[in-house]
Parts: C-alpha cells; sequence; structure tokens
C-alpha cells in the first residue's frame, strides 16, 4: 500500500526507487513499473498510484501486488552489466554476463558459459566483451572492482548448479563500481517439474562439479587415519605412483592384464571422472610431508542408472588394514543414496580378500572356473 511503501522508504533512507510488483511483468520499465530518485513521501505516493494505474493499464492480465521499495544507488563511474542463466534442452544450466541496462536486448554484448565457474573461467567470460576496456578503466575513467565482479560470478554459477530447480534467473541490472557491485534488479523463473519430481543433484549441468560433500575422515584398524574422497584429475601422478609400488599380481587381479609402466592415456578413463555415471573413491594419506593415494574404490553406473559396476584396488603396502572393506562400504553408502538398485563385481578366482570382503557384505557370489571369472552381485533394493 502507499502508507507502506512510504514506512519502509523512511526507514530505508530517501531517495529511493519504487518497482512494480507482480508475477507476470518481468520487464518493469515496458509498463511504466518504475520510478526512481525519490525523495519525499508526497514523491513516494504520487510514485505508487502512478506505478499501479500504469501498469494496470498496459498490463490488464497481470495481479498487481504492489511495489517494491529499494534504496536509490548512484554511481556516476557505473557501468551496467546482466548476469543471466538459463537451462539448456542441450547443454543443461548456461550462464550470462553481458552489457546491461534498458539497452541490454540492442548492444547484445554478451559471453556465455558452464556453470560452475572457477575464478579463470569467470575471468575469461569478462575478458570476452566488447566492454571490457570499460571495465579495466578508459581513457581516465575508473575501472570496476573486478575482484568482486569475478566472485559474484562464480558465486551466482554456484547458485545455479546447486538448485536445479531454477529455470531462468536474471540479475539486470547489475551496477559494477570501482568499490562495490550491487544487484539492482532481478527475476527468477522455477521449473515446476523439478519442484514436483527432484532430479538428481548436478544432473542439470554438462560440467558436475566436485562433489565436496563425498569427503570423510576414516580410521584404519591399525590406527592409520585416511582420507576417503573423489578423485581429482590432479590425483593422476598420485595414481601412477599407487601402481608404481604394487605388485605384478595385485595389478593383474585389478585391471586382468599385466603392464610394465602407466601412462597418461592409460590415467584418463580412472583420474578424470564425470562424477555423474562414475565416481572413484580414493584413499590418502600422509607420508613424510607427501600426500599418498592408496587405494581405489569405482562405481560406474548404466545409462538408466540403476545398476554400478564395481571394482577396488589397494596397493600392496596397504592391503589387509582394512582399507579395501572400508572403501567398499563407502562406494555401497553413495551407491544408496544414488538410487542404486544392484552393484555387479567381477574379480579372479584367486583374489581371496577381494571375495571375502564382497561374501561379507551380502554379495552372490559365482565363479566360473573355465573362465577365470568370479562375479558377485548386491541387490540394494533401490
Amino acid at each position: 500500500t502507499p502508507d507502506e511503501a512510504v514506512r519502509i522508504a523512511e526507514k530505508i533512507g530517501y531517495p529511493v526507487v519504487l518497482k512494480v510488483l507482480s508475477p507476470q511483468i518481468t520487464h518493469k520499465t515496458d509498463v511504466g513499473g518504475v520510478a526512481l530518485n525519490l525523495n519525499d513521501e508526497v514523491e513516494v505516493r504520487r510514485a505508487f498510484e502512478r506505478i499501479v494505474e500504469s501498469a494496470k493499464e498496459k498490463r490488464p492480465d497481470a495481479e498487481i501486488l504492489g511495489v517494491t521499495v529499494q534504496r536509490m544507488v548512484r554511481a556516476r563511474d557505473g557501468i551496467e552489466l546482466i548476469l543471466g542463466a538459463k537451462k539448456d534442452p542441450t547443454f543443461g544450466a548456461v550462464i550470462m554476463v553481458g552489457t546491461g541496462g534498458t539497452a541490454a536486448e540492442v548492444f547484445r554484448d554478451r559471453a556465455l558459459g558452464l556453470p560452475p565457474l572457477n575464478e579463470r573461467l569467470a575471468y575469461r567470460m569478462l575478458e570476452s566483451l566488447r566492454s571490457w576496456r570499460l571495465l579495466r578503466g578508459y581513457r581516465g575513467r575508473p575501472g570496476v572492482n573486478l575482484e568482486r565482479l569475478i566472485e559474484i560470478l562464480m558465486r551466482f554459477s554456484y547458485l545455479v548448479a546447486d538448485f536445479p530447480e531454477i529455470k531462468e534467473l536474471d540479475v539486470n541490472p547489475l551496477l559494477a563500481m570501482p568499490n562495490e557491485v550491487i544487484a539492482l534488479d532481478a527475476r527468477v523463473i522455477l521449473d515446476r517439474q523439478v519442484l514436483e519430481h527432484p532430479v538428481r543433484p548436478y544432473s542439470h549441468l554438462v560440467i558436475r562439479p566436485y562433489p565436496e560433500g563425498y569427503e570423510r575422515n576414516i580410521t584404519l584398524k591399525d590406527g592409520t587415519k585416511v582420507l576417503l574422497r573423489p578423485i581429482r584429475p590432479e590425483d593422476e601422478p598420485l595414481w601412477h605412483e599407487m601402481l608404481a609400488v604394487s605388485s605384478r599380481e595385485s595389478i593383474r587381479q585389478r585391471f586382468r592384464y599385466i603392464f610394465k609402466e602407466t601412462t597418461h592415456k592409460m590415467a584418463i578413463p580412472y583420474c578424470f571422472i564425470d562424477y555423474d555415471r562414475e565416481m572413484a573413491i580414493v584413499g590418502i594419506v600422509e607420508e613424510e610431508g607427501r600426500k599418498r593415494m592408496i587405494g581405489v574404490g569405482r562405481m560406474v553406473a548404466n545409462p538408466d542408472l540403476d545398476t554400478v559396476e564395481y571394482a577396488v584396488f589397494v596397493a600392496d603396502p596397504w592391503q589387509n588394514r582394512g582399507l579395501g572393506g572400508a572403501l567398499t562400504d563407502y562406494c555401497l553408502e553413495i551407491a544408496q543414496k544414488w538410487g542404486i538398485k544392484k552393484v555387479r563385481a567381477e574379480t579372479t578366482p584367486d583374489n581371496f580378500r577381494m571375495i571375502a570382503i564382497f561374501r561379507d557384505r551380502g554379495f552372490k557370489i559365482k565363479t566360473y572356473p573355465e573362465d577365470g571369472v568370479v562375479l558377485a552381485e548386491k541387490d540394494l533394493g533401490g
């Protein structure tokens, strides 16, 4: 109401801005739904009546809930940007940044990226804009706070990555200034289908973020403290070192063949995974100030995401300490969280330790001596 608008304006402090509030109106200026630089009660009341009347006239179909009241931001050296996100049927969630304000669709100075963004990716998006020189500072005009702007791009991308319920999200204008960056207006459209039928985390992304939530500290039966966490691409050197200290017999039992040395090409499918259909949990310890990978449990799901193939490997110096069982228990826990119905594993008849781990955890064991294969299967019930 006008009285509420005045009360809020006086609490915020003049000057203020009024904007029409309606679920059906996203482009407020198109319906005369914005009033700037209001300095007192009289101006607020007049602007309230003018905004509501104009919005009803131009959008008779819209439900007018009233107005929002915001403080007026003056920025002589500010640059208006737009920061948005939208779900694409092919690429999933996509992030966009570019020249903003009412002229955003005229200039079409935009850059696209896939969430989640890191600092380097956010910087490259800004650097690709035609307005980049303005952001850096041009002909005596000061540049904007790039460090803060990059942080906002990253946080915005994390928001989009963490909430698949977001169908569209626009911050326009996003006012970038030498000292700060302020969101002046925003709109969000929710995906009702996802609200009613929740999806798996990050299934709306092409690039899955590293799943920090899967890190866990455990203690082996000999007292050794081990960090269990998803594998990272930068773990490749540790993966090579783990296999280098393992016996030919252990490598044969895990990989079904013998190799003299590992290569980058061999490491790619094991160290570079998508965290969606694949998960590899590694055991990490510290020895003499260096991190070492001592074991890994790996799951690969089928296209229907109801069955996973599981394998586990423990480096020879760390066998018989309970690590294989700990990795298997944790991977089974993750599989249940994924909604997996069945876990399958394959090993050799002479891999007695692994067969014992499977049997102790309720796997059904079938041995095929003629093929030199033991198949283990466990029903998780979905």
